[in-house]
């Protein structure tokens, strides 16, 4: 499809607010001093989702069963992975990619799953900082697709990301993202990703009913 079919907002939350200020990342209203501007965007240093631990390679079979699930049951758009992706994409990396995972200890089923992956961008022209360490959400579900819980998580992930000297939280308003922009402190952005749909695998049609020629 030559165009995209949807496009989905920016998200952007604040994990080290005098760096973000001072690369001109963010903008701090000019009726809040610096101070209160930090402290708006202080974080707690622990997190509080009981047993949530990060992902391991034994992980794969429960991971990649719990987010097809998630993937199936709640989006008209989605990828179905297979273990070798779920292995690719989400065993964590130091710098690369971070997943962290909620388990029954009874079952072995996961029942909550967050991840976000490294994408840093360089700063110019600043005599204190080269570079922004940015976290981006990847995917992310809660048991039952709880709203409460959800939120809760994406915060983990947030406590999370600053452990991990990030700077700046990324999301765009994909999944189930939209419900936790506002409680969390994620202001908008300034773009837009478009989302296109590309190797489509198209079966039954004969070469004579093809009108395209490529070039």
């Amino acid at each position: 499809m030559p165009t995209p079919f949807a496009t989905a907002q920016y998200w952007h939350r604040n994990l080290n607010p005098q760096k973000l200020v001072d690369v001109k990342f963010a903008y701090k209203p000019a009726d809040v001093n610096m101070a209160k501007f930090n402290r708006l965007h202080k974080l707690p240093t622990e997190t509080i989702t009981e047993n949530l631990r990060p992902m391991t390679e034994a992980d794969v079979p429960a991971v990649t069963i719990a987010l097809n699930k998630h993937l199936t049951e709640n989006y008209s758009v989605h990828i179905v992975f297979n273990q070798d992706e779920i292995r690719h994409f989400f065993m964590p990396q130091e710098q690369v990619v971070y997943s962290w995972i909620v388990a029954d200890d009874a079952t072995g089923v996961v029942t909550d799953f967050i991840s976000h992956y490294a994408l840093n961008s360089s700063v110019l022209n600043d005599p204190h900082h080269d570079k922004i360490y940015a976290a981006y959400a990847f995917y992310n579900f809660a048991k039952d697709n709880e709203a409460a819980r959800m939120k809760l998580l994406m915060r983990d992930a947030l406590i999370l990301a600053k452990a991990n000297n990030f700077d700046v939280f990324n999301m765009t308003e994909v999944l189930k993202h939209k419900m936790v922009k506002e409680d969390l402190m994620f202001k908008p952005g300034d773009g837009r990703l478009a989302h296109y749909l590309y190797n489509w695998c198209v079966r039954g049609i004969q070469s004579d009913d093809i009108g395209i020629v490529l070039v």
